[in-house]
């Protein structure tokens, strides 16, 4: 079962290295942003897919996918130590990324655009985030989970 996973965390990988994401960055973007964007896509996911029918399905999605991002940071060449600290921060960040987003169709365009920009401190272009990450919001909403993860969506 987890293998059918590895389409959604590829895709939510590809959809992280979108050079239209950093093209307003103030210097050169690090692992962290890619990562934070990596977050941002998945948490938005989870936001759309998240409900009692899903619940088992999105834990192992979560599970697998925090596994692959735990093999990423080996490979760039972390310690032990180092790991642990960084995927507790990921994992707490993606959490507070959740909070956020529960009632982001409560939010006024203002308050989207300060909770995006509190998360890409190094992008000068609020506004295009804001509406990238609408966008892609909207297009998950046109589809269900199974879609993802049997990889039929093309975006």
């Amino acid at each position: 079962m987890e293998k059918s996973y590895i389409h959604i965390y590829n895709k939510l990988i590809e959809l992280a290295r979108n050079k239209d994401l950093y093209k307003d960055f103030e210097k050169q973007d690090i692992f962290s942003d890619r990562l934070t964007f990596f977050l941002l896509h998945f948490a938005i996911f989870f936001k759309v897919f998240k409900n009692k029918d899903n619940k088992q399905r999105l834990q192992e999605i979560y599970d697998f996918t925090f596994r692959q991002l735990e093999l990423s940071i080996r490979e760039i060449g972390y310690g032990d130590q180092s790991i642990n600290k960084k995927m507790k921060d990921y994992i707490n960040l993606f959490h507070d990324m959740i909070d956020k987003f529960h009632f982001w169709e409560d939010l006024k365009e203002g308050q989207k655009k300060e909770i995006i920009a509190n998360y890409t401190l190094n992008s000068k272009n609020s506004s295009f985030l804001l509406d990238y990450f609408e966008n892609f919001l909207n297009s998950l909403k046109k589809n269900t989970l199974n879609s993802y993860i049997k990889s039929v969506i093309k975006n």
